[in-house]
């Protein structure tokens, strides 16, 4: 039975390298996968999915105004759909993706932030957290040790930033993954002493 999967975590956790072999996993029993990725992220190349680690996989793209249903349903049946940077898909897109998975039969497995840099959902995880069959957080850690749950942004010369548009493409250079409580206080809300 088909499902809604959504793998969701801060920056730097591994989702992407988690899609990548959970792809190659299917490739490996000479099954379909076919990958998705968000058009405006070319941090791995236009049409790439890539890793911190250096691997990286061909992807089809998606913009807001695709229609993951239709483009799906015309593909030679896959055997599952993976999507990289789900966080940027639009709630009408997840709905598509569970028309896939309900209608089509086909697994969707989503892999995406689920908070911006302001602690606010992304309108794709959003959904996503709605609707998802099942859900799995990525762990990583903060620096303190703690699980990371909050991401900061920083400009160039390394200021945390609280304010800007919602969507900013950048890497290790721009985010930083932190516990609730460090995130707090690089947004300059610190955590009541005891």
């Amino acid at each position: 039975m088909a499902k809604l999967f959504f793998h969701y975590s801060t920056m730097n956790a591994g989702k992407s390298t988690m899609l990548l072999q959970a792809a190659y996993n299917y490739e490996e029993r000479g099954m379909q996968p076919y990958l998705f990725t968000a058009r405006l992220d070319k941090r791995a190349g236009e049409g790439q999915i890539g890793s911190r680690i250096g691997i990286n996989s061909a992807a089809d793209t998606f913009a807001a105004d695709t229609d993951l249903f239709q483009r799906i349903s015309g593909l030679t049946r896959p055997n599952c759909i993976f999507v990289d940077e789900a966080q940027f898909l639009t709630k009408d897109q997840v709905w598509q993706l569970a028309r896939v998975v309900d209608d089509l039969n086909i697994p969707v497995m989503c892999y995406g932030l689920r908070v911006d840099f302001r602690g606010e959902l992304f309108p794709g995880s959003a959904a996503l957290l709605a609707l998802a069959d099942e859900m799995r957080e990525v762990r990583t850690i903060c620096h303190c040790g703690k699980k990371a749950t909050m991401v900061v942004r920083r400009d160039e010369n390394g200021t945390v930033l609280t304010g800007g548009e919602q969507v900013q493409i950048g890497g290790n250079e721009t985010y930083v993954s932190l516990c609730r409580k460090h995130w707090r206080e690089a947004v300059g809300d610190r955590a009541p002493e005891s």
